[in-house]
């Protein structure tokens, strides 16, 4: 079994000799997991035996069930997106008796043949975390139609590779949340957002902010910057950057700024501390996460994307005989998106943010996806 955050895949390539597998179709999913710290992968568990959709019981890989992850640069411990797939992951080898194999891309170079080592080792499903994964499995996919692949915020072609599952967030709709958030508790109206690359992606975190602070105030000041163009991976590692930024901004004047840029966030929670200002967080509980009594002080909420929820279920879906792919979407209606309450700053606007969360599942509320 494949270990440790930071497993050197290229060698496991070479000893086990590999190839490649596929993708799927549109659905919407439903479910809850609880964020919680992650644990460190552990050996292998006894499968239970699981009852298929049909009532009858589901098969067993041979070995046992095998949950596989390919971690994004970072991987576990990066307190953000890795980590919530972490959590999800960790759920599923307690809850499910899955055992658990991970590897971190530390280079573009390393995504492939992490994607064919985990293959290799039997592990099925394998989630790709990050949709900088989306060549390497589309690839890899056509190779293994025998194993299941789900990739998260990527997208590859369900009828290119039926076995693949694009796993979606609304990550605008948490965002809108967190904007309202940020514009109800500025005293200076005037607020930030620091994205990491310039792609469609990011940019519906930033519409989303923007939409949910004029909600509550069309005439606030909201000041935009990306750390990087498409294609610009640095974006995502770069917390000198993003401080530097939020330094400047809280300096003319801002006191809250969103960053969805990754690791780069904590240049963000940094500045926040020396600047004695609002940040807030990104993917997980950055509260929960960050790890440092005094700049918690400063983490006035983090927008939620509930990777957790979508790695469990995509997991408990083959333990019930499950295979298809397809695209799932997570968002406010399905606990696939949210805002934390952490640290309770925004306990005495909490009845605000609900009410305009009822009105964005209802359909009353349709937030952007484009600034």
């Amino acid at each position: 079994m494949i270990k440790g955050k930071r497993f050197k895949a290229l060698a496991l390539v070479a000893s086990l000799g590999i190839v490649a597998a596929a993708c799927g179709s549109d659905s919407k999913t439903s479910g809850d997991t609880s964020a919680a710290t992650t644990t460190a992968a552990s050996e292998a568990t006894t499968a239970p035996t699981t009852a298929g959709t049909d009532g009858t019981p589901a098969s067993t890989p041979a070995g046992g069930l095998k949950l596989g992850i390919a971690y994004d640069t970072g991987g576990r411990g990066d307190g953000t997106f890795n980590d919530q797939a972490a959590v999800g992951a960790d759920k599923a080898k307690t809850e499910l008796g899955f055992s658990l194999d991970e590897l971190e891309a530390t280079s573009d170079e390393d995504r492939k043949p992490n994607l064919e080592t985990l293959t290799a080792n039997g592990d099925n499903p394998i989630i790709a975390v990050g949709f900088l994964f989306s060549d390497a499995l589309l690839a890899v996919a056509k190779e293994h139609p025998e194993t299941t692949y789900a990739i998260v915020d990527g997208f590859v072609d369900p009828t290119a590779v039926p076995n693949v599952r694009n796993l979606g967030f609304a990550a605008e709709q948490g965002s809108f949340l967190v904007g309202a958030a940020a514009a109800l508790k500025s005293t200076t109206g005037h607020i930030g957002f620091i994205g990491g690359q310039e792609i469609d992606l990011i940019k519906a975190f930033e519409a989303g902010y923007i939409a949910g602070a004029k909600a509550v105030n069309p005439s606030i000041k909201i000041e935009s910057k990306y750390l990087g163009a498409a294609g610009d991976n640095a974006a995502w590692g770069s917390p000198d950057k993003a401080k530097e930024i939020a330094l400047g901004w809280y300096a003319d004047g801002a006191d809250v700024i969103y960053t969805a840029a990754g690791g780069s966030g904590a240049g963000t929670i940094e500045a926040a501390v020396e600047a004695d200002k609002w940040a807030i967080g990104v993917d997980s509980d950055q509260y929960l996460t960050v790890g440092d009594p005094e700049a918690q002080k400063h983490i006035l909420t983090s927008a939620l994307k509930r990777v957790d929820t979508a790695v469990f279920l995509t997991a408990k879906a083959l333990t019930e005989g499950d295979t298809k792919g397809g695209t799932f979407t997570f968002d406010l209606s399905n606990d696939g998106v949210g805002y934390a309450t952490s640290g309770g700053f925004v306990d005495d606007i909490k009845d605000k943010l609900e009410a305009f969360k009822a009105d964005i599942i209802s359909g009353k509320i349709v937030v952007p996806t484009k600034p």
